[in-house]
């Protein structure tokens, strides 16, 4: 023995490359990950509120800074939850509240005006979460020499 505890021999044994462990889906048991997904709803609400406030109010660099933290919640929650739907849950709960905050009140009163940043938000926003609950998560590594 070498003594040391980094996995050098292993690591030889799979041609020098060093690969990471893979993790387990995150969380384990069928409620913690029922509650993932609910709260990663509730932040694509909020995601929402607070990107179509800030989306005009500091038109154009609000519109990129809202785009960036849908889809930062988006892609989060494909990796955090190592599934498809840890991006269809907080992509649901964001695209259900941009189309009801578009919908006009009888008053007359709506969030959205009718211009370019908006269609932008609403559009790309949309976009990206199915871009991200769509792209391809990689394959677990397989054992043994097939794994090259």
């Amino acid at each position: 023995m070498n003594g040391d505890s980094d996995g050098s021999a292993e690591r030889e044994q799979r041609g020098g490359r060093s690969l990471p462990p893979w993790p387990r889906p995150v969380p384990g048991g069928r409620a913690a990950r029922g509650l993932v997904y609910l709260a990663l709803t509730v932040l694509g609400v909020l995601a929402a509120v607070a990107g179509s406030l800030v989306q005009s109010g500091w038109f154009p660099g609000g519109l990129v800074l809202a785009l960036a933290g849908a889809v930062g919640l988006f892609w989060g929650g494909t990796k955090l939850c190592r599934t498809r739907v840890g991006a269809v849950a907080p992509g649901v709960g964001w695209a259900v509240t941009v189309v009801l905050l578009t919908t006009a009140r009888p008053e007359g009163d709506f969030l959205f005006g009718a211009g370019f940043g908006s269609y932008v938000f609403l559009l790309g926003g949309m976009l990206a979460a199915v871009m991200c609950a769509t792209i391809a998560l990689p394959a677990p590594p397989v054992p043994g020499p097939k794994y090259r």
